[in-house]
């Protein structure tokens, strides 16, 4: 099954080499995401849920890019230096998975270190049949 790399112009600039998407079948692997600003591809504020907050926003944003939604995503993988802030995490995520949106499943890690000097990043995994 050969497989299709995706982009998004409402995605940052990768600043190391590998593919923001990859479309495999019906499955879509989003590689792990920091809170980046696509417009600087820097990072923005600080705080895990500032960082969370626009990892969050820029998921939203590229998915109809890809023919997407949040009803999509299967898993998520959330990666954080900061464990003791993990309620300001689940606070953005919270703002998307609102009630009516049933949340996809979900792994929480704490890293000595993300990329970047980032404190939070996260990995999308999706499933949309053809």
């Amino acid at each position: 099954m050969p497989r299709q790399i995706l982009k998004s112009s409402k995605l940052y600039t990768p600043k190391f080499r590998y593919s923001p998407c990859v479309k495999t079948g019906p499955w879509y692997s989003m590689s792990g995401m920091v809170a980046l600003d696509p417009a600087t591809n820097q990072l923005v504020g600080t705080g895990a849920y500032v960082e969370a907050r626009q990892i969050m926003q820029l998921m939203v944003a590229a998915l109809p890019d890809w023919g997407l939604t949040l009803e999509n995503i299967a898993s998520a993988r959330i990666y954080t230096t900061r464990m003791d802030q993990f309620p300001e995490i689940n606070r953005a995520w919270e703002e998307v998975f609102v009630p009516s949106v049933e949340p996809p499943a979900r792994t929480s890690i704490g890293v000595a270190a993300l990329p970047l000097g980032a404190s939070v990043e996260i990995e999308f995994m999706l499933y949309k049949e053809d």
